[in-house]
């Protein structure tokens, strides 16, 4: 798997590619934190390259919203989920926890 990250001026766009399981967690992890201890807690995590989501992708991706959420500081928001993955999702109730868009450019705005 592979994680860019790009910083605008409104938020940091989060990219990564194929699978994400229990070995490739750790590195969408780091990451992400790397973003929140610079400070910034805006950020569109982009799954359009993304065919798998293991559970320990989604505790990253939870653990993450909970720190950008706390003090209302921002937010992690979900582009182009596979359905497979957003069913995935809805079928553990989380699929509120996020927001969703179907364009990078509208969840960029």
């Amino acid at each position: 798997m592979e994680v860019t990250t790009t910083e605008y001026k409104r938020c940091d766009v989060v990219k990564a590619t194929g699978r994400v399981d229990s070995s490739t967690a750790p590195r969408l992890e780091e990451a992400l934190n790397s973003i929140i201890e610079a400070g910034r807690y805006k950020i569109v995590f982009d799954m359009s390259d993304i065919n798998f989501m293991s559970s320990k992708g989604w505790w990253v991706l939870i653990e993450t919203q909970k720190k950008c959420k706390r003090y209302k500081r921002g937010e992690v928001i979900l582009v182009k989920v596979n359905s497979n993955i957003r069913d995935s999702l809805n079928l553990v109730g989380m699929g509120s926890y996020f927001q969703i868009f179907e364009d990078l450019t509208a969840a960029v705005g």
